[in-house]
């Protein structure tokens, strides 16, 4: 009698084995009951299906980052690059997900290529370089746009690294180097500039105080006697040599 009641013990055991689920926080369960989608999503915790009436079918709700591959990329101005790229991505609605897409993630990854390659062909190579903040931004919104109807969100897109041709490598270096060339030509002739109006302001107060000489001459002597040395200056006023010399040559014979 009692092997009569282990058989069928043992199959509710295994009935309710098999309806019983646990799902994590970061995850939500899409139920189709007979080929019908049942609403709304369970999860988390632990949940009840009517096995094998109703299918279940996991889907993960935490940011996934894919890392796109290098890409190969014409700019604007005709210049060949390669670009590679991250996208940062997470489903917000499981149902939407699971029912629009085959393949969610091949969907999104696919996505992310194309307008990879016709975004970056729209801009220079010197916007593409300098700009990079404004270009992920505008990635991200086409992205996010793309795929709301899809239960996916787009959350930031991240140029990560622009790979050159060797010779505009080298083109690039050239033209930095020419413009720090400038730069240091500007502000040596900003400073050349500079020091003949001090000099200039100089000269009109040595014109206005002559007095002023005798100080310079006595700053050079204390300049000169602080070090070890065996030159003797004899300090002369211009006036005294001016009176000794005739302002005339006497006419030759």
């Amino acid at each position: 009698m009692d092997m009569v009641w282990i058989v069928p013990c043992f199959i509710i055991l295994m009935w309710i084995s098999a309806s019983l689920h646990v799902l994590r926080e970061y995850e939500r369960a899409v139920v189709f009951r007979l080929g019908r989608l049942q609403t709304p999503d369970k999860g988390p915790g632990l949940i009840f299906i009517f096995w094998p009436i109703d299918k279940l079918v996991r889907i993960s709700l935490r940011t996934v980052a894919w890392d796109v591959p290098p890409q190969d990329t014409i700019t604007r101005d005709n210049i060949s690059v390669k670009v590679n790229a991250v996208v940062y991505f997470r489903v917000i609605s499981a149902q939407k997900a699971l029912i629009e897409l085959e393949n969610y993630r091949y969907a999104i990854e696919q996505l992310a290529q194309t307008t990879l390659r016709s975004v970056l062909g729209e801009v220079e190579l010197d916007d593409l370089l300098s700009q990079r903040e404004k270009l992920n931004a505008r990635l991200q919104a086409i992205l996010d746009e793309q795929t709301e109807p899809w239960g996916i969100k787009v959350a930031k897109v991240e140029v990560k690294q622009v790979d050159l041709p060797q010779d505009m490598q080298r083109a690039i270096a050239r033209q930095a180097e020419a413009v720090r060339e400038r730069r240091a030509k500007i502000i040596n002739a900003d400073g050349e500039y500079q020091a003949s109006e001090k000099l200039a302001e100089a000269a009109a107060i040595l014109a206005r105080e002559p007095v002023t000489i005798t100080l310079r001459y006595l700053q050079t002597l204390a300049e000169i006697g602080t070090e070890k040395n065996t030159t003797i200056v004899f300090p002369i006023p211009v006036e005294l040599l001016s009176a000794l010399f005739p302002k005339t040559l006497p006419p030759a014979k």
